[in-house]
């Protein structure tokens, strides 16, 4: 997978779409969305990672998408670990 602008808007649709379908108070795991947009390879989502923890991140400093650690809201710009996505609570 290349890791240019183009298929970096794909992640970041895939994972919008996915938290707009995210019920609330859910969850999603990024290896979802890692697969969605990898291919076919059966180990292909592996290299999609990382650029869909950068498109995570950005999506959640502007407000789009919340980054979960241990089922806590954590800070974009610092965590490690294994983390889930989730879409920002409206209340």
């Amino acid at each position: 997978m290349n890791q240019n602008r183009m298929d970096l808007s794909v992640i970041e649709a895939e994972m919008l779409a996915r938290a707009a379908d995210c019920e609330p108070g859910k969850t999603f795991c990024p290896s979802e969305v890692a697969r969605a947009v990898a291919g076919q390879a059966p180990d292909a989502w592996g290299a999609a990672m990382v650029p869909v923890r950068r498109v995570a991140v950005k999506l959640a400093l502007e407000g789009r998408l919340v980054i979960h650690r241990k089922g806590k809201p954590a800070d974009p710009l610092d965590f490690k670990g294994v983390y889930r996505l989730a879409p920002p609570r409206l209340d």
